[in-house]
């Protein structure tokens, strides 16, 4: 089996792995002693609406940084008490540069000790900063059983613009009774994005066809847009205009996403950190912030962007040790962990989901990739894994809050995390009795990539944003018990 990397050069715009990843060459995984599985499980949540159940905090730096964007977030905040029944909203300042160990440990003794009575614990948490300031290893190890988001902008600007915009639809939400479902795939003609658009986008849209003869679901039939590069005008104004539909819109888009030069390194880091994760729409043509940041794109929508680092960059890649040790990568021009902050550089959110977001007449929150994302998340091995992407599109177009709707991904990380650690105990015991191994380096392999692929989505935006219809969302998205599950 081959696994696939949605990423390509900067300057020539060639996919970094054009042949992909054959796992049977892998170098042997290590066996874990412990990975992310969750301390907690909390399991499906009743009423995901509803915030005077489930309740909504934020997680900002310490310090002045912190204090400053606190304050910018006070209208929004004050929002969010209003809807939990004017219960104080939760807020935790957690020191910055967390790693993963440092993370866990901090959500024990802060975020989840016994004496927080479980109704006061918010199920849904905005965290504010760039990677730097709040960490990436305290966002992934709060989202194991929490709703999670986070906002980031360059500017105080930007989070301004943002607030307004998710009150703005929260007082005035849109005539429209049902959400556009979007499909955009970049058919570059890369075995990645065939691949993409095979065992997942053509999947998912016949599945809602389906479901809609059906009247299973309450949206718009989905709409499905197939960029292939042969026409002369303009790539991004057709994607642009995709994605303006009238009323608001839940969009999954599949390209690869932009990373370094072929010769290895981007020549500034200011180049890097506007452009990284732009999206090749042709093997010509980028849609980058400049051109989500002031034209109407998505607005009052919320956008799925399945590439590499299309949320953003992190500053160690899950998949460095291993890929290090490629005999096809060391023979390569360049590898796609170049990518990564050199020693002394800051890890950073993307700019492409920043200027959408901060766009008055943009989507209300992103999905991305925060790492390498590779096609493993709906290719099981050659099956098709496309249901868990699929329900997240649906349940959007449903109304969902956006951080609740992330959790068949989340559940599907949870669940791999758990099948590691148990098999991790098991592989020690065949070790030391001298017997074979259960599951081939391959398996391992395929299972440890899927793990960390899936656990690399992230939600950029508040997490409790929702499509601004008028309609209500129907019952069987909401769940039907009154209080909320215990961890």
């Amino acid at each position: 089996m081959r696994a696939e990397l949605l990423l390509s050069h900067e300057d020539s715009h060639q996919p970094v792995w054009g042949q992909g990843l054959d796992l049977e060459s892998l170098p042997d995984v290590p066996v874990p002693a412990e990975n992310g599985s969750p301390n907690y499980l909390r399991s499906s949540f009743a009423s995901p609406n509803d915030l005077a159940v489930q309740r909504w905090g934020v997680v900002a730096p310490k310090g002045p940084v912190g204090d400053r964007l606190l304050k910018l977030i006070e209208p929004l905040q004050e929002l969010r008490q209003r809807e939990q029944g004017g219960h104080p909203v939760q807020i935790y300042r957690p020191a910055g540069g967390m790693a993963i160990d440092e993370a866990h440990a901090w959500k024990d003794r802060t975020f989840g000790p016994e004496k927080v009575n479980e109704e006061d614990r918010p199920s849904y948490l905005l965290i504010l900063g760039d990677l730097d300031e709040t960490s990436l290893e305290l966002q992934q190890a709060l989202a194991t059983d929490s709703l999670v988001g986070r906002l980031t902008f360059p500017t105080d600007e930007g989070y301004r613009a943002y607030v307004d915009k998710v009150l703005r639809w929260t007082n005035r939400p849109s005539t429209a009774q049902r959400a556009n479902l979007l499909f955009y795939t970049a058919r570059d003609g890369s075995s990645a994005t065939n691949q993409g658009h095979d065992l997942l986008m053509q999947p998912c849209i016949d599945c809602l066809n389906q479901r809609h003869r059906e009247c299973a679901i309450q949206t718009q039939p989905p709409l499905s847009m197939e960029e292939t590069g042969t026409r002369k005008d303009s790539a991004v104004a057709r994607f642009l205009g995709f994605a303006s539909q009238a009323g608001p819109s839940v969009l999954l888009s599949l390209s690869h996403g932009l990373g370094p030069p072929p010769r290895g390194r981007w020549e500034s880091q200011e180049k890097q950190r506007a452009r990284q994760g732009s999206l090749l729409l042709t093997r010509e043509q980028l849609l980058t912030a400049d051109d989500v940041a002031s034209r109407p794109f998505l607005p009052g929508g919320i956008w799925f962007g399945l590439a590499c680092f299309s949320a953003g960059t992190p500053a160690r890649s899950a998949y460095a040790p291993w890929l290090r040790d490629l005999p096809s990568l060391q023979a390569a021009r360049a590898s796609p962990l170049t990518a990564l902050p050199a020693p002394g550089e800051r890890p950073f959110v993307a700019a492409l989901p920043q200027a959408a977001l901060a766009n008055p007449d943009g989507p209300l929150a992103v999905v991305g990739h925060m790492d390498l994302a590779w096609t493993l998340g709906f290719n099981d091995q050659g099956r098709l894994r496309y249901a868990r992407f699929n329900q997240v599109i649906e349940q959007l177009g449903h109304q969902v809050r956006a951080g609740a709707a992330m959790r068949p991904l989340l559940d599907a990380a949870n669940e791999l995390g758990r099948w590691l650690s148990a098999n991790a105990h098991q592989a020690r015991v065949t070790q030391d009795e001298k017997r074979r191994p259960r599951e081939s380096p391959a398996d391992w392999a395929f299972r440890w990539l899927k793990y960390h692929d899936l656990a690399s989505y992230v939600l950029l935006g508040d997490p409790a944003v929702r499509l601004p219809l008028v309609s209500k969302p129907p019952s069987k998205y909401l769940g039907s018990q009154p209080h909320r599950s215990a961890r």
